[in-house]
Order: C-alpha cells, then structure tokens, then sequence
C-alpha cells in the first residue's frame, strides 16, 4: 500500500509535470525509516530515491507532489556534491531555502527565505553564508573540570546575531544520505544528472517546466569534459573496498607482535565492445584499452572484454600492453547479452564498461554501474547509466 503511494504521485507527475515525473523513472528505489518522507543521493555514480512509504501516505497528493519535485530539484543544482566540508545542518537549511521558493503545494512546515529575513533567488552557498554561524568558542573561563558559569551562546563579533535562524529549523526531505554522495567526483556526478536530463526531455517531449528552464539549458550546453577524466572518475567509484595485514602498520591493540591492516581495493571490470563498424577503428579501441590500462595499474584489477553483437563472440582478459582487438562479427547489435554475462560472472563485476554506437536492444533496468562510451555519432540506448562520448 506504502509503495502505490509513490507510484501514484509519480504518476500524476508525469501527467502534470511530465520533466518532474520522467526524471524520477530513472532512479534507484530504497526504503528507509526516518521522520522525513523522501531523500535522494547520488550514491558511487547512481542516482538513488530513498522513500519512508508511511510516513509519505501522510501528506495530501498535492503535498506529495510538491516533495517530489522538492527533491528532484536539489538533484539538478547537484547540492549534495556542493557541501564540500560545510557544516552538515546549515548546508542543509540552506539548500532548502534555495530551492522551496520555486515550488507550489509544500507541507506547510517548508522553509522560506523571509522566514529567516532573507531575500528569495539566491544559491544555496550565498544563504549558507548569511545564516550560519561564526565559530564560537564559548565560555573558556575556569579550570576545565565543570566549576565555569554557563555560556550564554551567540554569535561571535560586534554583528552577531542574537541567535542563528538557521539552527532552529529543519528540512522536509531526508539529507541523511547526502554523505554518500562523497563516493561521487562532481564531474561525474554533473554527467549523472546531464544523461536523467537529456532522458527527461526527450520522453516529455522537450518540455521543460519555467522554473527549471536556466538549470536545465546549463546541462544542455555543457563545457567540454575530457573523456579520460569522466572514465577515470567513473572507475574510481567502482572499487570495493576491502582490508588485508601488513606488519608495516602496527596493530592498534597489540602493537608489534600482531601485523595490522589496511585497506585496499578490488577492481573487477567487465568491459564489453560492440563489434559493430562503428566502433571498429583501432586508433579508438587502442586510445581505449591504453586509458583502462593506465588506471587499473597499480590496483589489484580483473578486465574481462566481450566481444558481442547479438550474442557473445569471444572473451578474453586485458593485460599487460594489450589492446582491444579488432573483431568482425557480423550480424545485427542487442546489447543484452553482455549484461546477462555480467549477472552470471563470479565475482560479480564492480562495474560494466560499453564501447558502443548504441544502437540496440538493452534492458531496462541494471543493477550494475554502467559506462555507455559511446561513438561521435552513437546514441545512449536507454535511460540509465552514465554516458561518455569518445571524441577521437
């Protein structure tokens, strides 16, 4: 009953708000139990929606539909990447502030810019600046065994506040996964939400709500990104850690008569190549396989390459000096069967690699970090999944 609440104010989404509701088709779904109904995170380069069914089922429909689009917008001003060591409450608060204005059919304890005697239209980071607070050392008075009179709090500085507003509010969403966004480069995390965006328009039929046309044009004209810093950040994200001993760091509770730990990661890639035209050209499949090569050194790591059009051609392991070789295999491209590869593989890959023109069948849904590398002229196949545009 809890999870057709959602489904239902997403569906009335798509029909009121159709950008709003496409956006949110494409992320991964988690039950949580906290006080908030809705959080969002990009979690390690995938865009997660963490729900609290009952507590949403509380709301009116159109108090649910303002939530969603509440976290839909944080998600495109990518303000979980944003806090950058900022204090946790205040970034928070501030992100709220910045963000409520736009939106109608809030729950009424939504927070406001003039509730804290600020001015609507700013960016999170300006309102961050003007309520939080100082650091304040307090009462230092005393011999530092509990005989100090009180503090009476406040703010350091001839214009101090007489009490910071943004310490007495609270958000509307759940902020509590926002840490996990630190697993997420930015400029990963920026190509996240420009693939939901160009997969939101295309499926609303380029219609983007007043209020999100500037956010929105920016993801549209983007800078340009070097394609080796996209996939080596993506890769970056994928390792799993793990720990082993070592006698050069000491054990904490017995010192030098018991080797310590440290931790390490694991890489295990499965990479696949469309053995297509498209991307049959050595010049883009060597600049290709050198960039993998030159960031799995130095790791413990496993690449395994398929080779596939409609089925799989041949495997084989990327080591040492080698290249992603040249493979005429005829016939037409369905990129589900590398996928169906991925699920039986043991270890199950950390993360799936595509050089492709995708132009092809592929599944819906995956629960794996995939990397479409895509061709100049090639299309992302479907909506989820990072894409990189291989301009060689």
């Amino acid at each position: 009953m809890t999870d057709r609440v959602l489904e239902n104010a997403i569906i009335r989404l798509l029909k009121q708000y159709p950008f709003y509701g496409q956006f949110l088709l494409n992320f991964r779904r988690e039950s949580m139990a906290c006080n908030e109904p809705l959080g969002v995170t990009i979690r390690s380069g995938l865009p997660v929606l963490t729900v609290n069914g009952e507590k949403l089922a509380t709301f009116t429909p159109m108090e649910q539909e303002g939530l969603l689009r509440h976290v839909v917008v944080h998600v495109l001003h990518l303000h979980m990447l944003r806090r950058k060591g900022r204090n946790g409450h205040d970034w928070d608060m501030a992100c709220d502030l910045a963000v409520n204005p736009g939106i109608e059919g809030l729950p009424a304890e939504a927070a406001y810019p003039a509730q804290y005697g600020q001015p609507d239209g700013l960016a999170a980071e300006e309102y961050y600046a003007r309520l939080t607070s100082p650091f304040d050392m307090g009462n230092l008075a005393g011999g530092g065994i509990g005989n100090a009179a009180q503090d009476r709090g406040g703010h350091a500085g001839p214009d101090a506040r007489e009490e910071a507003a943004c310490h007495r509010g609270a958000t509307i969403d759940s902020h509590a996964s926002w840490h996990e966004a630190d697993s997420t480069p930015f400029k990963l995390g920026e190509e996240v939400v420009r693939g939901l965006v160009n997969g939101a328009l295309k499926a609303a039929d380029g219609a983007v709500p007043p209020e999100l046309r500037q956010v929105v044009a920016g993801y549209l004209n983007p800078s340009p990104i070097p394609w080796k810093q996209v996939l080596r950040q993506f890769i970056a994200t994928a390792g799993r850690a793990g720990r082993q001993t070592t006698w050069s760091r000491e054990h904490r509770r017995f010192e030098h008569t018991t080797p310590g730990t440290r931790k390490h990661r694991k890489l295990n890639l499965l990479v696949g190549v469309d053995v297509s035209d498209s991307t049959n050209a050595s010049v883009l499949r060597e600049a290709f396989a050198r960039e993998l090569q030159q960031i799995a050194r130095g790791r413990e790591t496993t690449i395994t390459v398929v080779y596939a059009n409609s089925r799989i051609r041949k495997i084989e392991h990327l080591s040492g000096r080698g290249v992603v070789q040249s493979y005429h295999g005829g016939g037409f491209t369905d990129l589900r069967p590398l996928f169906d590869h991925a699920r039986a593989l043991q270890p199950r890959p950390a993360a799936v690699i595509y050089l492709t023109d995708g132009f092809g069948e592929a599944p819906d849904t995956m629960e794996f970090p995939t990397l479409w590398v895509l061709t100049k002229e090639g299309e992302k196949p479907v909506p989820w999944g990072v894409e990189l545009r291989l301009d060689i």
